[in-house]
């Protein structure tokens, strides 16, 4: 039987914005070291995401030592510090609340100008909390970054060569935005009977499958909707699992701390 292993680590540090790909990255519990913890709101705190602006996903990202470098289509680069304290706001991840730290006037302008309409970075700091729900398969102080729904998520090369034979035209994994990519699956949507793995030594526990939406139809490179809806539509036609849109791939919450790296052995120590 072949060895499941992980091919692909990614983050994304500014919500919506482009993906770092990495060949190993720290897990800790709101999943991957720096992934999400940026993320754009307007004056209310309601959260910006690349649904409603797919300029976002032009946007690269860096992280290094603390600071984060961000590079746009006609803009300046702009260096923004990690922030450890500072002034706080109230902000909604879709209908989760949480506290966020503003990341000041500079990232504020440089966005603005960039998207054309008024709006705050704000960053996860170290205290501001968000819990993953007991609906989405979270237990008492399990927590989530400004991630949709769970720390982590994880898709495999064997579903998404499936949808592909399906889909009037190819998609790549990273229209899924996930951020662990596992090859040597048994078969296409095995992860969705997965119900705890360990990766590089870390359990993990697998909440949930993930329902897409319209932001999977934005095409990374260009920023442009496809006009037939596609990969969703053809999702839509043998992949509804109950309420919600149709699934691919499934959240994790990690049960320790660690590293994963490329290459790593995955271990299916319980399905459903």
């Amino acid at each position: 039987m072949s060895i499941v292993k992980l091919s692909g680590v990614t983050i994304y540090p500014v919500k919506s914005c482009a993906p770092v790909v990495m060949e190993r990255a720290a897990v800790g519990p709101r999943g991957l070291d720096f992934d999400r913890r940026w993320m754009l709101v307007d004056d209310r705190g309601d959260t910006l995401t690349g649904r409603e602006f797919p300029s976002l996903l032009k946007v690269r990202a860096e992280v290094h030592d603390h600071r984060l470098l961000l590079r746009a289509p006609a803009m300046p680069d702009l260096e923004v510090a990690w922030q450890e304290g500072g002034p706080r706001r109230e902000v909604l991840v879709f209908d989760d609340a949480c506290e966020a730290l503003e990341s000041g006037a500079r990232a504020d302008r440089w966005f603005g100008d960039y998207l054309g309409t008024q709006c705050r970075l704000v960053q996860m700091g170290r205290d501001c909390r968000r819990p993953v729900t007991e609906e989405r398969g979270g237990r008492p102080g399990d927590e989530v970054s400004f991630a949709d729904e769970c720390p982590l998520l994880l898709a495999s090369e064997a579903s998404l060569a499936d949808l592909n034979r399906r889909a009037p035209e190819p998609v790549a994994m990273h229209r899924f935005r996930p951020n662990l990519v596992v090859k040597n699956a048994s078969a296409p949507y095995d992860e969705d009977h997965w119900r705890r793995v360990r990766i590089g030594g870390i359990e993990f526990d697998c909440a949930q499958a993930c329902r897409r939406c319209v932001f999977t139809t934005i095409d990374p490179e260009s920023g442009e909707r496809h006009a037939r809806q596609e990969p969703l539509r053809t999702l839509s036609t043998y992949r509804r699992m109950g309420a919600g849109g149709p699934a691919f791939g499934i959240h994790l919450i990690p049960r320790a701390e660690g590293s994963v790296e490329v290459g790593a052995e995955v271990e299916i120590l319980a399905r459903s």
